[in-house]
């Protein structure tokens, strides 16, 4: 199956949600969540992930986590994933619990696609704090797609992983994971980068933002993935593929949002008051833009534009 087969298969399948001018989503991916071991590179991002999400959740956002949130490739058990970042589900339960909250399968957490799998190791968690199990996301349904119904124009987004457009990672991710977990990883932990990496390798990962993009253009769609860690945000006029980057930059967290019918790329960091004191904050890098101001400017050429602020 051709590339531009295999996302238009999943776009066919994907659940949709309308939304209007009202409605609020934050869109992030590639946690890579961890056991808090040395591999762990969700662990050096934790508290920013845990302050952005409390602030979306006092605000009314919908979570879409889009792909790779837990590492299950290096990890074999979740639950000691869940147990190492017990303050970060715990709050993902929250907003399952009053229906703001999608998760999709990436490569990286492939498995999850089996209802099994989630039945089994996503409905319920311990709480150390009360010593007791606590609902975490009982009956969820783990998606490839999603769909975002824009309804007053109407106009759909596309929401997938990517790792589609990424062959290595998707017919042969067995082979991958086989390969990252027991060759890729202990070569890491030496400081030696994993080459069938789309994020750590910017040939495939130019390669897979390309396949994206043109994906979009063949099929006048918007589409938002993530996969490459690399956060792209087009102007109007150019073709219409976004990355919301990932939450294990260096020092930082990125992510796109979608308020009062309007994109923004974002980035969560930890930064300086004028009196040196720290705090999270959040910046917007691009945008916001009105889904109705891409539309009205269509597609002027075709490329992808690498967007390199998210590490400043």
């Amino acid at each position: 199956m051709s590339i531009n087969s295999r996302l238009s298969q999943v776009f066919s399948s994907s659940i949709r949600i309308p939304f209007d001018d009202y409605s609020r989503f934050i869109i992030m991916s590639d946690c890579h969540r961890g056991d808090a071991s040395y591999s762990d590179n969700f662990s050096n991002n934790q508290n920013i992930f845990f302050a952005a999400l409390l602030y979306y959740f006092e605000r009314g956002f919908t979570y879409i986590e889009l792909g790779d949130g837990d590492e299950l490739w290096e990890n074999r058990d979740i639950n000691s994933i869940i147990s190492s970042h017990s303050d970060a589900f715990w709050l993902m339960s929250q907003f399952y619990k009053e229906g703001r909250f999608y998760m999709l399968y990436g490569n990286h957490d492939i498995v999850k696609k089996d209802p099994k799998y989630s039945r089994t190791n996503c409905h319920s968690f311990f709480c150390d704090s009360i010593n007791s199990y606590l609902p975490l996301f009982p009956g969820i349904v783990i998606h490839e797609g999603l769909i975002l119904d824009y309804t007053p124009i109407p106009y759909q987004i596309f929401l997938t992983h990517g790792h589609q457009a990424d062959i290595l990672n998707d017919t042969f991710w067995r082979l991958s994971r086989f390969l990252v977990r027991y060759l890729w990883r202990p070569l890491e932990l030496i400081g030696i980068r994993d080459p069938t990496s789309a994020a750590k390798n910017n040939d495939r990962k130019s390669k897979v933002e390309r396949r994206l993009a043109d994906w979009s253009v063949k099929n006048n769609k918007m589409i938002i993935t993530g996969h490459t860690h690399r956060p792209l945000f087009p102007q109007p006029g150019e073709n219409l593929y976004f990355n919301d980057g990932s939450c294990v930059h260096p020092r930082c967290i990125t992510g796109i949002e979608i308020v009062n019918g309007s994109l923004a790329l974002i980035k969560w960091a930890v930064m300086t008051r004028p009196d040196r004191t720290l705090f999270v904050g959040r910046e917007v890098l691009e945008g916001p833009v009105r889904i109705e101001d891409y539309i009205a400017a269509g597609w002027l050429h075709d490329r992808t534009r690498p967007f390199e602020q998210a590490n400043r």
